[in-house]
């Protein structure tokens, strides 16, 4: 917030809260509302806040004579204080509804894409078994040179079983579900490191189980940053790393490619690109942080905490 911003709107507290006292009405004491308003806009916080306050207040006192007055100007000014907070708690009840709604899509999200991965998995894969043994019907019944060009389609329909398969699994892995985060992850990087042809390795406990929901999101960010890791960061070697403490849970993502500007990426406007927006957002919803060191020529390393809160660790057991 610019200087002669600030200046502006101490001035305008000030009046405010004298006018306030002077005639303390519904209508002077929207004014603090008000003015809680502007200063969610202009930026400031709370702090910020109390300490305009403060400052008026202060010359209030000063020119207060008796200590009764004083009494009462202090009285009058906290109600003006409590006014011009209101749209901060406002605001923070707006955002905890906001995280609770978001946390209720992901988790939508999640459901569709289990059920999508699933018929990509099953469904599909049983229909590539039927083809697979009405060729192999057909096939016997043709001479020899007429057989070996039909079993030849068995090649491009196997490749497209594996395409399948991948997608299935990019989706939702159900080894996610059924043996928890490390195994998932460590079967992520394994079809990654192929492909990317870059060691990545996966260090963590695999028990006890987290909380389905933070092993999700977990999941989610680390696969992102991964991918970040090898497609933008031009990294030869990443290393994965997961801790599990009593009340959270850590990870750190960190590769040896070129680096970025952290502070100019995320202060861009429009697409910020590396998907840290859809990262943060996914931890928000579980009032999760993310942290990124990253500078040009010197790597990326991406933390990630998410709080266990309610929710406790419980034994390794399959997940449906």
């Amino acid at each position: 917030m610019r200087d002669e911003h600030l200046a502006a709107l101490k001035a305008r507290y000030a009046t405010a809260l004298r006018d306030y006292l002077g005639d303390p009405g519904e209508s002077a004491l929207h004014h603090a509302y008000e003015l809680g308003r502007r200063a969610i806009v202009d930026g400031l916080g709370v702090i910020d806040v109390i300490a305009l306050h403060q400052e008026a207040q202060g010359k209030v006192l000063e020119e207060q004579k008796a200590p009764e007055s004083c009494v009462s100007a202090v009285e009058g000014s906290a109600r003006f204080l409590t006014e011009s907070l209101s749209p901060f708690e406002m605001t923070h009840r707006s955002f905890q509804d906001a995280v609770a709604a978001l946390r209720r899509l992901n988790e939508m999200l999640e459901e569709e894409a289990r059920r999508i991965a699933h018929a990509l998995h099953d469904e599909a894969g049983q229909l590539l078994v039927a083809v697979h043994l009405a060729v192999k019907e057909v096939a016997d019944g043709l001479p020899p040179r007429a057989r070996d060009r039909l079993i030849g389609i068995r090649a491009p329909l196997d490749e497209i079983e594996r395409h399948l398969r991948r997608l299935s699994h990019e989706l939702r892995p159900t080894i996610l579900d059924d043996l928890g985060l490390v195994p998932a992850l460590e079967f992520l990087v394994q079809g990654v490191s192929e492909r990317a042809g870059i060691p990545i390795a996966v260090e963590g406990p695999k028990s006890p189980r987290l909380p389905a929901p933070v092993e999700v999101a977990m999941y989610r960010v680390v696969q992102e940053a991964v991918r970040n890791a090898t497609k933008h960061a031009v990294a030869n070697r990443v290393d994965i790393r997961l801790a599990v403490l009593a009340d959270e849970v850590r990870c750190s993502v960190k590769d040896d490619g070129r680096g970025f500007d952290v502070p100019a990426t995320l202060n861009r406007k429009g697409d910020r690109g590396l998907g840290l927006i859809g990262m943060r957002e996914r931890l928000n919803a579980l009032n999760g942080q993310l942290t990124i060191d990253s500078s040009r020529g010197r790597g990326t390393e991406i933390r990630i905490t998410i709080p266990l809160g309610e929710h406790h660790a419980d034994p390794g057991s399959a997940r449906g």
